[in-house]
């Protein structure tokens, strides 16, 4: 009786995987190509004003925390993201021998420090940095920086009386920022997660920050990029989602490239839920905790029933029409 031949083997996920991603690196640089010469043409050059792009390697959650539409960790654990070796793309200037193009960097990998460092340099140099989050993506600067905050609504072409949210990496840093009135088990219940918590701001501040109102939206994402790049800074992030006012939030770095030639860092954690999903867009839920015993829901986005949930029967509290 004969030996069977077994089926050549075919080609593995691994391959399959890598040629992807070689793929999506192309038109990455491809994309950024493009977004320097518009840059170029707009008068900006490298540095602030003329983005770099940062592929990160796929992150895990923190801690469980209120599940939005998307909260759940890509297969394997883990949230989508770049690659296990991210890349940078630089700016080759024509003094190094370039067109104003945007080339590959090598010799320098962008490891999990690397990329961190490299957003908190862009921030306090005054730049725009985009970021994944928990939610969707987003656009941060530093909160205590008047000209990067003008910078912030100047890239959203949002009217500057529609307040920005601040970013910061612990709950323990809040307070320094704001006046809690509610238990700290209230805020670590919700918190990091996709919920943004309204309360009263402190003198601590930047007064050109939502000059307008006494009170901010305080979000801690619960994405441990976001949270290591807010330790890294001095101060809280002002952070805001990564798209023209009125217009859909995004899920890639792909769907905000009209932003790139403003921005200074893109740092790219890969697709953020099921592009394909509107739940997926719908951002953060804003509650609003400034007054003692009540609450109430300015938007409802992608964490509404387990929020509420939290906040009255765990808490008590008592809803308010928004």
């Amino acid at each position: 009786m004969g030996t069977a031949l077994a089926a050549p083997p075919r080609p593995g996920c691994a391959v399959t995987a890598a040629r992807r991603k070689c793929r999506r690196m192309a038109r990455a640089a491809r994309l950024l190509a493009l977004a320097a010469e518009r840059a170029a043409g707009s008068g900006l050059g490298p540095g602030p004003g003329s983005a770099r792009l940062v592929l990160l390697p796929p992150v895990r959650r923190a801690r469980p925390g209120p599940q939005g539409a998307c909260g759940r960790p890509a297969e394997g654990g883990g949230w989508a993201g770049g690659g296990s070796a991210p890349v940078e793309l630089g700016w080759a200037a024509p003094e190094d021998g370039g067109r104003g193009r945007w080339r590959r960097e090598r010799g320098r990998p962008a490891d999990w420090s690397e990329a961190v460092a490299a957003a908190a340099g862009a921030l306090q140099a005054g730049g725009l940095v985009a970021v994944p989050t928990d939610t969707v993506y987003g656009v941060a600067c530093l909160a205590q920086d008047s000209a990067a905050v003008r910078s912030i609504y100047s890239l959203k072409g949002r009217n500057g009386a529609k307040p920005l949210a601040i970013c910061l990496g612990d709950v323990e840093r809040l307070y320094r920022y704001c006046r809690v009135n509610v238990p700290d088990e209230l805020l670590r219940d919700l918190l990091p997660g996709p919920v943004t918590l309204v309360l009263e701001r402190s003198e601590e501040l930047n007064k050109d920050l939502n000059p307008f109102t006494s009170l901010v939206g305080v979000r801690i994402p619960d994405h441990p990029f976001m949270r290591d790049l807010a330790r890294a800074c001095p101060g809280p992030l002002a952070l805001t989602s990564a798209n023209i006012s009125s217009q859909g939030s995004t899920l890639t770095v792909l769907e905000f490239q009209d932003l790139w030639p403003q921005l200074s860092l893109v740092i790219d954690g890969g697709p953020i839920g099921d592009i394909q999903s509107p739940e997926c867009r719908l951002g953060s839920t804003v509650v609003d905790l400034s007054v003692s015993g009540k609450f109430s829901i300015i938007r409802p986005g992608c964490a509404l029933m387990p929020t509420v949930e939290i906040l009255k029967k765990k808490y008590g509290l008592v809803p308010e029409p928004s």
